[in-house]
């Protein structure tokens, strides 16, 4: 199904909650979405089922997740699973794409390998591109990221592969200003496409970036990926129609900070690296 199809079928189907994703920090749903006698899983994220944050904006969260999809979509950076803002059984809040892992089965009915009465697969934790490991089992051509202590005080290495899927989210985080960016909210899709989520904590005015993946610290973001900043930095101080749709969602200033940021990244034309006051990895990083 192409992209156009998936986001009328999240905006438009009929939503059926089948239970909550348990460990989530904010109320997180999934549900079955049908449409025409189509149908796929997805994530129901309501708003009102948002902690407040002394940090964001109160009851922000959804249209963050939402903006997040508007933004990787726009670049063609293609990382965030399609999502939808939208009316739900518990009010509004973000719909998402469930992402399956590629061992799903294919069943008679549905998209993406997910049968409509059975319990989501989460997949493995990492997607299998980041991992925490012993030193002698880190794979040769992985970026080391940390060094610790596990519980029994022998040595690990928080790591990631070396993969371009995996450095297009790196670079979606450092222009969205992911302050939450986990090993376990990296998924592998059945298209074997690396995918993010749990955008919920982005946009915010004050530099915040957050991540296990800062193995490319302070290398060079390459051509492709520099052609896309200065792109992106137009659309947004322009009155095009990404800066139209994020005013949706954002306030004026996250988007004009959203702006100067992209800029700040091509013109030094490198990946940014951990602040030293600020704990620039996620806890847990799983």
């Amino acid at each position: 199904m192409e992209e156009p199809e998936l986001l009328k079928l999240l905006a438009e189907g009929e939503l059926e909650i089948q239970g909550r994703i348990a460990g989530a920090s904010n109320a997180t749903l999934y549900a079955a979405v049908s449409l025409d006698g189509v149908a796929t899983g997805c994530v129901y994220k309501p708003i009102s089922g948002e902690k407040p944050l002394w940090d964001f904006p109160s009851r922000t969260l959804g249209l963050r997740e939402t903006a997040s999809y508007v933004l990787s979509a726009h670049t063609g950076l293609d990382v965030v699973p399609p999502t939808v803002l939208r009316e739900g059984p518990f009010g509004p809040g973000s719909v998402q794409l469930w992402i399956n892992a590629p061992a799903d089965h294919e069943p008679a009915t549905g998209l993406g390998g997910l049968p409509l009465a059975v319990e989501p697969v989460m997949g493995e934790p990492g997607a299998g591109v980041v991992d925490v490991v012993a030193p002698e089992a880190l794979p040769q051509d992985w970026k080391r990221v940390l060094v610790a202590e596990d519980a029994a005080g022998d040595p690990v290495v928080l790591a990631h592969a070396d993969d371009p899927g995996l450095r297009r989210i790196a670079l979606f985080d450092a222009v969205a200003n992911n302050t939450d960016r986990k090993g376990g909210h990296i998924l592998r899709g059945t298209d074997g496409r690396l995918y993010g989520v749990d955008h919920g904590l982005t946009f915010n005015l004050d530099d915040k970036l957050r991540t296990v993946l800062w193995g490319w610290a302070g290398e060079r973001l390459g051509e492709e990926a520099c052609e896309l900043l200065d792109a992106l930095v137009t659309d947004l101080t322009g009155d095009g129609e990404l800066r139209t749709v994020l005013a949706g969602l954002l306030e004026g200033d996250e988007i004009d900070r959203t702006a100067r940021r992209a800029a700040q990244l091509l013109r030094r034309g490198r990946f940014p690296k951990p602040p030293g006051d600020w704990a620039a990895i996620p806890w847990p990083p799983f």
